[in-house]
């Protein structure tokens, strides 16, 4: 969950009727949701809530499988001692896949939004030197994927709230958008490769591709809008 996972007001009957309620049926299943934190989010709340899986922490870290490990990011307020620990996390993972995922993308075509500049300055340094693969972030309303920056992919997956139509403008980054509907979108690692689709809401497959953690800028894109 990419942050601003919940508007308006958040109180525990908020959790019930906004997030509990509509997904009911994957939770009863034991899907589990990572969240970060947005800008509309009300961190001391979302943070311990037990079906964001935060741990009561405003970021974290957790491994998935095997060699790919994920780091959730308070972009909000990026100070000295989350920097700190990212390092430190980075530097000991030992895995082979580092997926960072954060509410402000560092690369982005909005028009409403866009690339936050400040936080690219401080955070690209350490993504490039430890080598993390994939970066993933929403704020902006729409499905965007960026053309490899220094080696590293970032998608921009905020396709799921309410639609800016039109605000993706297009630019020398942008390799595949949508913006006319709502999307999601499905990742799979097998080894070196990791395997996307971006999915619209009546199931049509809007962009897809693999991206190989060994030569990032040999990956292929099947199909782009």
């Amino acid at each position: 969950m990419m942050g601003d996972n919940m508007y308006g007001s958040q109180n525990a009957k908020d959790y019930e009727r906004k997030f509990e309620e509509p997904y009911q049926a994957l939770l009863a299943r034991g899907v589990k949701f990572f969240a970060t934190l947005g800008n509309h989010d009300e961190a001391a709340a979302q943070k311990s809530y037990k079906h964001f899986n935060m741990g009561g922490e405003r970021y974290f870290t957790m491994k998935t499988r095997p060699g790919i490990r994920f780091f959730s990011l308070d972009s909000n307020y990026m100070d000295k001692p989350q920097l700190a620990w990212l390092e430190k996390e980075f530097d000991s993972s030992g895995s082979d896949w580092k997926i960072v995922f954060l509410h402000h993308p560092l690369y982005s075509s909005g028009g409403a939004h866009g690339s936050d500049l400040q936080l690219r300055a401080i955070l690209e340094p350490l993504f490039v030197k430890y080598k993390v693969a994939l970066v993933l972030a929403g704020h902006d309303h729409f499905y965007e994927r960026i053309k490899p920056q220094k080696g590293i992919y970032y998608f921009v997956i905020g396709g799921s709230a309410k639609l800016r139509e039109g605000d993706v403008k297009k630019s020398n980054i942008t390799a595949a958008s949508f913006e006319t509907d709502n999307s999601f979108v499905l990742m799979e690692i097998d080894g070196d490769t990791l395997h996307f689709q971006a999915i619209s809401r009546t199931g049509q497959t809007v962009d897809s591709g693999t991206i190989s953690r060994a030569s990032p800028a040999a990956a292929t894109a099947d199909r782009q809008k």
